[in-house]
């Protein structure tokens, strides 16, 4: 690698180690690090913020803005205090069985939407159950993000990762439901399972509470019907331009933005009131963050690593799956995984024409796939549900560190990955 690109690797590193250790704040480090990035031209104006492959991506940041605002005007209606009622009597006040119901949900709609747009609908009703029986919120936030990212993996829309595979491999809407779905429908059977391991000790149930809630009614807490049904109706038409994608070819951020708009302009909502909920250090985050990764794609190191990690399986079909799957989870856990599989999408592609094209090479996708979505639960920085999980509970008074969340993430992620690599193998190479 060149003089410049090394340059850049102790850029990013300084700025990840920053951010892991938290001594300043993570859209400092980030922007620090963005800014050092375009000062070393490691990157230039023209890279960072508009190329498609190395440039900050603004689908993803008018994705989270759009929603935002529509989660924003949703809050007033207080639906989100009748759903964390609902919740909490359908698990009759007992936190497992309530955290086993929140994870399913996220990781069903999270199939359906996005990961991140699934977050930040469930996050405000996890606040607002955990404050009603007295649980500490961080372990669900977390179980949560890392049920988005599981549950994501299931669709072509469910992950952004995965629409760019299905555009570069020719990959349908179905062929994500056949082949990827199975398989995370197990891993969150294992997930369920992994929670009570992971965070038995929040589940500290609490009768008194745990009556109260049950002689609540949740229609009591709707405060504006009439708000309430016009935001469900964007919402609703919003999710089926997302799920109709293929169909409509709108990106998800132009829906979002739309939807925002319609919400706010046919309603009586202030701009100031739809605005309030946005989460600009997050965002601001997440633009650092693209520019770093930018940098790196910029200088070829993501590209040489990548090769690097493929020259190593010597064209076996078997190595190279397998070698795909752990080493994209891995750096996935380290970049955002949406550049990187931009970034890894045309050498896999190669080798699927290498491999006998989308017969038995289509094995290289779903891998990539696989690693891409589950290797984001790693790392409080893998994905961006993670990252938006952690921007919404510093704003709430209950902030995760970027350990807290990782040592979590590191278990789930090494036992998703483990269960992946038999189901690849059986499945496509035995």
């Amino acid at each position: 690698m060149t003089v410049l690109a090394w340059l850049s690797v102790a850029v990013f590193l300084g700025a990840y180690a920053l951010i892991a250790s938290e001594k300043i704040h993570r859209v400092a480090a980030a922007l620090g690090g963005a800014g050092i990035m375009l000062a070393i031209h490691a990157t230039d104006a023209g890279a960072a913020f508009f190329s498609e492959t190395s440039g900050v991506d603004w689908n993803v940041v008018f994705l989270l803005l759009g929603m935002m605002v529509i989660v924003g005007v949703l809050k007033q209606t207080g639906v989100f205090e009748y759903l964390a009622i609902w919740a909490a009597k359908r698990a009759r006040g007992r936190p497992y069985r309530l955290m086993v119901l929140l994870v399913v949900i996220t990781a069903s709609a999270s199939a359906l939407l996005d990961n991140v747009t699934t977050v930040l609908l469930i996050a405000p009703v996890t606040f607002l159950v955990c404050e009603r029986l007295a649980l500490p919120v961080v372990p669900f936030l977390i179980a949560e993000a890392m049920a988005s990212n599981i549950g994501g993996a299931a669709t072509l829309v469910g992950d952004p990762p995965n629409i760019i595979i299905a555009s570069r491999g020719g990959l349908s809407f179905n062929d994500f439901l056949l082949h990827m779905a199975p398989m995370v429908v197990w891993l969150m059977v294992v997930f369920v399972g992994l929670c009570w391991l992971l965070f038995r000790k929040a589940f500290v149930y609490d009768p008194a509470r745990a009556e109260e809630i049950m002689a609540l009614d949740e229609r009591e807490a709707i405060a504006d019907r009439r708000l309430l049904w016009q935001s469900l109706a964007v919402l609703a038409l919003v999710m089926a331009a997302f799920v109709a994608h293929p169909v409509l070819h709108y990106e998800p951020s132009v829906v979002a933005i739309l939807g925002a708009g319609v919400l706010v302009a046919a309603t009586e909502v202030t701009t100031e009131q739809a605005i309030a909920e946005v989460e600009w250090p997050t965002l601001v985050f997440f633009m650092g963050l693209f520019v770093m990764v930018g940098a790196l794609v910029q200088t070829g190191v993501i590209g040489q690593v990548s090769r690097l990690a493929v020259e190593a399986t010597s064209g076996q079909l078997g190595l190279t799956t397998m070698v795909l799957l752990w080493a994209s989870a891995g750096l996935s856990a380290i970049v955002d995984n949406i550049p990187y599989v931009a970034t890894m999408s045309p050498i896999v592609a190669d080798l699927v024409q290498a491999n006998g094209g989308n017969g038995a090479g289509q094995v290289l996708w779903w891998a990539l796939a696989f690693g891409a979505d589950l290797g984001g639960n790693a790392t409080a920085v893998g994905a961006a549900a993670n990252v938006v999980v952690i921007g919404i509970a510093a704003r709430n008074g209950h902030p995760i560190s970027f350990w807290q969340f990782t040592k979590y993430g590191l278990i789930v992620t090494v036992v998703t990955v483990a269960l992946v690599t038999p189901y690849l193998w059986l499945r496509y190479l035995a």
